[in-house]
């Protein structure tokens, strides 16, 4: 975590990012993925939610790169992921370690970049449960909520900083997204 102090020991802006806690995701017999658990800690005025916790998969990293990019129209460098290997092992503990410390970089230089910041699919992918689909929905303005109404209807199920029950989570995940 990143913490910056003024010359009169006033604490100024920091975000810290922690990517951890890789999790196997059977699909069904033959179909597993890793997600990964994305903690934010901050008090930037940007953030909706000073602490969050979501679960995120490395080809959800995939499209928040693609949308950053077609979002920043080539204002600033958007940082790469970690590669993707098509041999990754959901057993290698070097290769998960590898991958998620790639992430947390790639994050880090992320909401340390003022244009970046400002870009909502951003701040749903970090501080909402949302799908892919339904960030994109609400992004552009095409569901029944703001962005800011995304994050604190839909954060984080996490209890490491505090949460709501888990049945309302169930109660709201239910909803629909897309308009009617």
């Amino acid at each position: 975590m990143r913490q910056v102090f003024s010359t009169f020991g006033h604490m100024q802006e920091f975000t810290g990012v922690w990517v951890r806690d890789p999790r196997i995701q059977k699909e069904d017999f033959w179909h597993a993925y890793m997600d990964y658990e994305i903690c934010i800690h901050t008090n930037s005025l940007a953030f909706t939610k000073k602490t969050s916790c979501v679960r995120r998969r490395y080809s959800e990293f995939v499209w928040l790169r693609k949308k950053l990019q077609e979002n920043a129209m080539l204002i600033t460098h958007i940082p790469k992921l970690p590669p993707k290997n098509p041999f990754f092992s959901l057993n290698n503990a070097r290769e998960i370690g590898a991958r998620m410390e790639g992430l947390r970089k790639f994050l880090e230089a992320v909401v340390h970049s003022p244009v970046l910041l400002s870009d909502s699919c951003l701040h749903l992918f970090l501080q909402s449960q949302l799908s892919v689909k339904k960030m994109e929905a609400c992004a552009k303005g095409r569901s029944r909520y703001t962005v800011s109404e995304a994050i604190h209807s839909f954060g984080s199920g996490n209890k490491r900083f505090g949460s709501q029950s888990e049945e309302n989570m169930e109660e709201e995940e239910n909803m629909n997204c897309e308009s009617e």
